[in-house]
């Protein structure tokens, strides 16, 4: 029994899945590091009231603080454009640079003289008009 929970544990898509969590929790704080203390406070400067947690209505004695859901919409939108152009763009553009360095794929396929079609590049005969692709004059 405990042999097969340590096998479960030790499973490389089990590490690799806690690894990417704890990752996720420290970056998490500097994301929301970012936006609480650099974003927000531009955000406050522009708008010169950064809390909209006092804004609220009531109807028959029922409070609706909607300046709360205020703040974390803005909350969620300034973090959202925090990642994307502070995470998810210059790795986008890692990405695009290394695959530019990195040769095509070898063609596995070639176009039949004859009839056009797409036919596998070792083979000598199209399954589609019967041509001989290597030798042109040959015919069966």
């Amino acid at each position: 029994m405990l042999k097969g929970f340590r096998q479960f544990i030790l499973r490389g898509n089990v590490v690799d899945l806690a690894v990417g969590v704890m990752i996720g929790a420290a970056f998490n704080s500097v994301v929301q590091s970012l936006v609480k203390d650099i974003l927000t406070p531009i955000v406050g400067a522009l708008v010169k009231t950064p809390d909209f947690s006092s804004i609220a209505f009531t109807v028959n004695g029922s409070k609706f603080a909607y300046g709360d859901f205020l703040n974390n919409l803005i909350s969620f939108v300034i973090t959202a454009i925090a990642v994307y152009f502070f995470v998810v763009l210059p790795i986008n553009t890692l990405h695009e640079r290394f695959a530019r360095k990195q040769a095509p794929p070898a063609p596995t396929e070639k176009k039949c003289p004859d009839c056009a079609s797409n036919i596998p590049i070792d083979a000598k005969r199209c399954p589609q008009c019967t041509s001989w692709i290597d030798s042109p004059g040959k015919h069966a």
